[in-house]
């Protein structure tokens, strides 16, 4: 473990010494990429200076305790010694966890599309308690997000909406969310106080850069059009609804949710980068069957993860038998426990499947 270690701090090192460097100041990409290493590993680096420093006292207290022949001074290093090792036990517990295999797509801001799914106008509605839920979740983190295209059937009813969160932490705090949140409560319309059960799907998308996904624009299909609102009414004068289809693929993304073409295109574009590089990666999984069972749920819309059920108050993840019975805090944006026992659980996971490789 010690030459691996070694190994981090001099990357880290490095990086510091490349950061210096005034040709890496002229090149934005390559300076956003190791500012971004640094601030992950340093955390890291932190904790390997540490480890170093108390392994060469254990050492040298135990090169002393071989020619010492004081008493006080021989039981003064078998303290260092123990206290040592009781130390370096817990930090090697930390930094396994800390030098697991980083999620590439950590970092990156995501895309989360909410469908309304069984239920009718209940699923709409539950569609978008979801989206207030993962917006007030945001907000309280300082978290930006914005609309990017949504389908509204009714005042407060959505069969689908689409927005972003941006932010380094965006990735790491939804990637638990794809799957298929179902609710049971009593619906306003319902005279008889019978609960229904109605579901919702999630799709949680990491944002794609330019230099992410090339995409020849011989290969769109771009229609333009009006935007309608509810119903089929025209909202706009001009054609500046946006429609893209992907030929390779056969991917569409349509974009009405701003009066400008050209920000309606901008945001169409940003849906299908995303959506390209998330049917790139369900071909990889395909082909790794493996890799599905380690996750945490395959991430697959038509898996149930989570139950909202209103009327006991009681919110359960499925996936890691977790249960809140405070499900207004919950609906309130209050999700850092939920979030944190969904972490711990991965961590755990991913700390075990990596042990049994090595």
């Amino acid at each position: 473990m010690i030459d691996r270690l070694l190994k981090i701090q001099q990357k880290f090192l490095k990086i510091d010494e490349e950061l210096q460097d005034p040709r890496i100041a002229s090149n934005p990409s390559r300076l956003k990429e190791l500012s971004k290493e640094r601030v992950r590993l340093t955390p890291i680096f932190t904790k390997i200076e540490e480890f170093l420093r108390l392994e060469k006292n254990k050492q040298e207290a135990e090169a002393l305790l071989k020619t010492e022949t004081d008493g006080d001074m021989i039981s003064m290093m078998k303290t260092e010694v123990e206290d040592s090792e009781k130390n370096l036990s817990m930090l090697t517990k930390e930094l396994e966890i800390m030098l697991l295999t980083p999620d590439p797509n950590s970092g990156k801001n995501v895309l989360i599309e909410i469908r309304a799914g069984t239920g009718g106008e209940e699923a709409g509605l539950f569609a978008a308690d979801l989206f207030r839920l993962y917006t007030k979740f945001a907000e309280k983190k300082k978290m930006k997000n914005e609309i990017i295209e949504a389908s509204p059937t009714g005042i407060g009813v959505y069969k689908e909406i689409i927005f972003s969160i941006e932010d380094d932490r965006a990735y790491d705090f939804f990637k638990f969310e794809p799957g298929a949140h179902r609710v049971q409560r009593i619906p306003s319309t319902e005279s008889g106080g019978r609960i229904h059960t109605s579901a919702v799907t999630v799709a949680v998308l990491p944002e794609a850069e330019e230099a992410d996904i090339k995409i020849n624009e011989f290969d769109l299909r771009i229609d333009v059009y009006r935007s309608s609102g509810p119903g089929g009414q025209s909202v706009n004068t001009t054609d500046s609804a946006v429609r893209i289809t992907h030929i390779p693929t056969g991917l569409v993304v349509s974009c009405q949710d701003e009066k400008s073409q050209l920000k309606n295109k901008d945001k169409a574009m940003r849906i299908l980068r995303a959506r390209i590089r998330e049917k790139q990666e369900e071909d990889r999984k395909t082909s790794a069957d493996a890799l599905k069972k380690e996750m945490i749920g395959s991430g697959d819309r038509s898996e149930r993860i989570r139950t909202y059920n209103f009327p006991q108050g009681r919110c359960t993840d499925h996936r890691i038998n977790y249960t809140s019975h405070n499900l207004s805090a919950i609906m309130d944006g209050d999700l850092d426990e939920l979030f944190n026992a969904l972490s711990e659980s991965d961590r755990i996971r991913r700390l075990q499947t990596e042990k049994s490789n090595e």
